[in-house]
């Protein structure tokens, strides 16, 4: 490869089967499978995988948030919304529910918004990055005010 050439991720094809280990269930394997591919930023193949695991268990929390990951990946903003508040109202006290919604409402502008959800993480969590996003969403909308 030359020094000009753009080297080009590409994600590993996805086997049509995936064989179960013992006492494993699909949804296990396709969770398992879509965080692999997410936290190496394929969200398309991540939401082949989900999709069918979903179609066979659709209130599936943890899918369910695989899925609203892959969704902010490919900044479709409006269904990460839709799925993290199914989430969120599911179980309010998931700090990466909450602080994921706020993120997503803060990427749409919607900063008002993103303020409470993003102040619910950081209190949970008291994580440095959801301390960092009430600061900065407090400050654009003080911003804004002036």
């Amino acid at each position: 490869m030359t020094e000009n050439e753009e080297f080009e991720y590409v994600a590993p094809a996805v086997r049509p089967s995936i064989e179960l280990g013992p006492g494993q269930a699909a949804h296990e394997v396709a969770y398992r499978t879509a965080h692999d591919l997410l936290s190496r930023r394929f969200p398309v193949e991540a939401l082949e995988v989900l999709e069918p695991a979903l179609a066979d268990d659709p209130d599936n929390i943890g899918l369910r948030s695989m899925r609203a990951w892959a969704y902010m990946l490919r900044a479709q903003l409006a269904k990460a919304e839709a799925e993290l508040r199914w989430l969120v109202e599911r179980d309010p006290s998931d700090a990466w529910s909450q602080h994921s919604l706020g993120r997503v409402l803060e990427r749409q502008d919607r900063l008002e918004d993103a303020l409470g959800p993003l102040r619910l993480a950081a209190a949970m969590s008291d994580d440095y990055d959801h301390h960092a996003a009430v600061y900065r969403v407090s400050n654009r909308l003080a911003q804004r005010q002036e």
